[in-house]
């Protein structure tokens, strides 16, 4: 078993609030994070249709019995659960009380920041970042097939097929949370609507042109977005918005947190499919995008990703903001670099003057990192470094 990057991160908010709450992707390891971390605490898991009739009959007796608190799975199963929460820690004042897991920020978060404001620490985990997987698997047998495989934990701790367990996942995913959401009736629709979001992935988002495609209005289709957004299928980058240029792209960009997934949705079975496919770049592009994101998420940083594009073409794929300054990060999948790999960064360069975190960033298929002329080139072994407060 890998220990996550975010535990200490974990532990030590549990010092200081007295709720914890995880939330993240079904099988990203929130249970296995928070019984690792809290092993002497009960665990109840409200999946169990016996530990929820219990909780849902009787919420206050069930939480009143926990003296020492408890891990709590799955809690915005029983919704009503938070506002007694809230009155037993606020009685007890004691740290580390409960420690709560939810699949869905949907239906979770709107009832934390309801119940639960200012009484608890909010931490999502993702699937594993690239470097936990680099720590607790040793080496990789080549870029396609971490693409292929993708970071969910259970692939790589079972040893499955990557494209059966997806299709499970998706399959499993669609008749019990998206029934569950918003009652989505066509079900075989919002599935096509997923693999129509995965041959977008890394572009620029068109809701017209995606609803089109998928015979839904222009509103459905922002509403089931939505719901991939909540489940932690799909994340969007926004446009950098900045004085250089008044003719920017205002649409956000569309990514998948996992590539395996979003090579299932795009029918590559196996890494060997990958080498020539079309959208070959654009799957490196959101690995290292979700990546990144990763790194900030188990640092307990929010999303900085932002994107720039003109409309007439110049673009840089990601733009980390720091408030003060910017942090441009260029995306190649190819393993040797030129310098047609610069263009979107030189434009940047020019009209950004160096109000930069660091060097602007290349991150490429190869395996060398090295300065070149203004900018740092990254392989993609090596842009761990990216998150939070990089030093290249």
């Amino acid at each position: 078993m890998i220990k996550r990057k975010i535990e200490p991160h974990l532990k030590r908010l549990a010092k200081a609030y007295p709720v914890v709450t995880v939330t993240g992707p079904r099988q990203s390891g929130k249970t296995v994070l928070v019984k690792s971390a809290f092993s002497d605490k009960p665990y109840f898991n409200l999946e169990s249709p016996e530990v929820r009739n219990r909780a849902q009959q009787d919420p206050k007796r069930f939480l009143e019995a926990l003296k020492n608190g408890a891990i709590i799975d799955e809690i915005q199963r029983v919704p009503d659960l938070l506002s007694y929460i809230q009155v037993i820690s606020d009685e007890r004042k004691k740290s580390g009380l409960f420690i709560l897991t939810g699949s869905s920020q949907f239906e979770l978060m709107q009832n934390v920041s309801q119940s639960l404001a200012g009484r608890t620490a909010l931490l999502r985990l993702l699937p594993f970042e690239y470097e936990e997987i680099k720590t607790g698997y040793g080496k990789i047998k080549s870029t396609d097939s971490l693409l292929q495989k993708g970071f969910y934990p259970r692939i790589y701790d079972k040893r499955l097929n990557p494209y059966e367990a997806m299709s499970f996942y998706v399959h499993t995913y669609v008749e019990r949370d998206v029934r569950n959401l918003l009652q989505v009736k066509d079900l075989s629709r919002f599935e096509k609507f997923m693999h129509l979001c995965a041959a977008r992935t890394g572009q620029i988002l068109n809701l017209s042109s995606l609803g089109n495609d998928c015979g839904i209005n222009h509103n459905t289709a922002g509403s089931w977005l939505a719901i991939l957004e909540a489940s932690y299928i799909i994340f969007t980058v926004k446009p950098h918005f900045n004085n250089y240029s008044k003719r920017l792209v205002k649409a956000p960009k569309i990514y998948f947190y996992d590539t395996g997934l979003l090579c299932y949705l795009l029918g590559i079975q196996d890494a060997g499919q990958l080498k020539n496919h079309p959208l070959r770049g654009s799957i490196f592009e959101t690995f290292v995008t979700a990546d990144i994101l990763k790194q900030r998420f188990n640092s307990v940083q929010d999303n900085n990703l932002y994107y720039f594009r003109d409309n007439i073409g110049n673009e840089v794929d990601l733009i980390l903001d720091y408030s003060d300054k910017v942090l441009p990060v260029e995306i190649k999948s190819g393993e040797t670099f030129s310098d047609d790999m610069f263009k979107g960064l030189s434009y940047y360069d020019k009209l950004a003057k160096g109000k930069y975190k660091n060097k602007p960033v290349l991150v490429y298929g190869g395996k060398k990192s090295f300065d070149y002329k203004n900018f740092r080139v990254m392989s993609f072994d090596d842009f761990n470094t990216l998150r939070g407060n990089p030093r290249l």
